[in-house]
């Protein structure tokens, strides 16, 4: 009888694609003919574009939709010498920020609505003011306050102890700080490109190394689009082992929201397959009410719920966090082959403490590296290959788009069963 090969080691298979020939970062990686394109920031250049803007008055896509995209530098305190790039596409408008792992900072719709979160962190911090081995391995909330964070490259999770092979090839023990270095680490390249009819992109491609002597050696390359007129933020990314040994690597976006679409009331709502604890403390209350939120409580301590997602039939999925009248929320779309995991961070403290939810996809669950190594949940990159991801944030601005995400999700789950499990993760 034929030995059967696991089906979690097949679809991991397939996301492990080679890589092609590498650019390095002072070549180009082209957009469509007739694309306009800009370096912002290229470190094999020696480029850095202080300020920089252009928009529908000056190229024509072709849309009644005025749009608009810039670059500039932020100054005073904490936030000194970051790059940021603002995007308005006429809908939307939304900040990268290229310092800071290409993360968003916030986003807002035309009529003022906004989403993120209001953290005790007011200023986008330069990485080079956060010590991400402070408190434990904890240094990485020294500047958390982005709508989305990108986690990872080589760990992500909770800080600890790791044991890897050194230099020598002997066990070694290594503390991994919380949710990795991506999220602090400067793109060596940033360029736009914004294609004509009919596409009508605007995108905006970083590139990310994170590497060291006798350790890791992983890049991303980040691509974040939208459309004029589009209320949809899309991400398109890859992580490429650079070296020609294998590589462990791990991936999340911590996609992070509070008030006003974060209230009491608020309720996610997901194909879920199965969901459970990540602790003693998400299990608290016999999980009755995992999927809703309560007011802002000083001294709330965070739960964390973990879970798989129901797909179609070519894997794609959604989630959706929608205010309690149901005229407000946002969704994610994405692709349970390429993110399998799921996790729902609560974090309903006192406003100024910091009032927020974490809804997150990723390769693997937030815990120790050691735990979802023993888990499986931990894939592996050869020599070159690469591993791609790609997600969508769309913001459902009124009643209709929040009803009409809510039959997508349920037309998603249809009859399937979602199992409750009361006993926290295991392995």
């Amino acid at each position: 009888m034929k030995k059967l090969v696991p089906v979690c080691a097949l679809l991991i298979a397939v996301l492990l694609l080679p890589s092609c020939q590498l650019p390095e970062f002072g070549a180009k990686k082209m957009g469509s003919k007739n694309a306009v394109e800009k370096t912002l920031i290229d470190s094999g250049e020696n480029i850095r574009v202080e300020t920089w803007s252009t928009g529908s008055s000056k190229v024509n896509l072709g849309t009644p939709h005025e749009w608009k995209i810039s670059k500039s530098v932020l100054h005073g305190g904490r936030q000194e010498n970051v790059d940021v790039v603002d995007v308005d596409n006429g809908v939307l408008r939304f900040r990268i920020v290229p310092t800071r792992g290409m993360n968003i900072w916030d986003a807002h719709t035309k009529d003022g609505f906004r989403l993120g979160w209001n953290s005790p962190v007011k200023e986008i911090v330069h990485p080079g003011f956060v010590n991400l081995d402070t408190r434990g391995g904890l240094g990485w909330l020294e500047g958390f306050g982005e709508m989305l964070n990108r986690c990872g490259l080589a760990s992500f999770g909770a800080p600890g102890i790791d044991v890897v092979p050194s230099n020598t090839g002997a066990p070694t023990e290594v503390t991994l700080g919380l949710h990795g270095k991506i999220s602090y680490l400067p793109a060596s390249r940033c360029e736009v490109i914004i294609e004509p009819a009919p596409s009508r992109k605007i995108r905006i491609r970083g590139y990310i190394d994170e590497t060291m002597m006798f350790g890791t050696q992983l890049r991303l390359v980040s691509e974040i689009w939208t459309e004029p007129g589009s209320a949809t933020i899309h991400f398109e990314d890859e992580i490429i082992n650079l070296a020609d040994k294998d590589q462990e690597m791990q991936y999340l976006y911590h996609c992070n929201f509070g008030q006003p679409l974060l209230d009491e009331g608020t309720r996610f709502i997901a194909p879920v397959k199965k969901v459970f604890p990540r602790d003693a403390r998400a299990a608290e209350g016999g999980l009755a009410n995992w999927d809703v939120y309560g007011p802002p409580q000083a001294g709330y301590t965070e739960q964390v719920y973990l879970m798989s997602l129901y797909g179609d039939e070519n894997n794609q999925t959604e989630t959706m966090l929608q205010n309690k009248a149901g005229d407000r929320g946002v969704s994610l779309t994405f692709s349970t082959r390429e993110l399998p995991h799921f996790t729902l961070w609560k974090n309903t403290t006192s406003l100024n403490d910091g009032y927020v939810t974490g809804i997150e996809p990723g390769t693997s669950y937030p815990m120790l590296r050691s735990i979802e190594r023993k888990g499986g949940r931990v894939p592996v990159l050869k020599g070159g290959q690469s591993y791609k991801a790609s997600m969508g944030i769309n913001v459902l601005a009124d009643a209709a788009a929040v009803e009409a995400a809510r039959k997508r999700i349920a037309a998603l789950q249809g009859d399937r069963k979602t199992t409750v499990d009361k006993e926290p993760l295991s392995k």
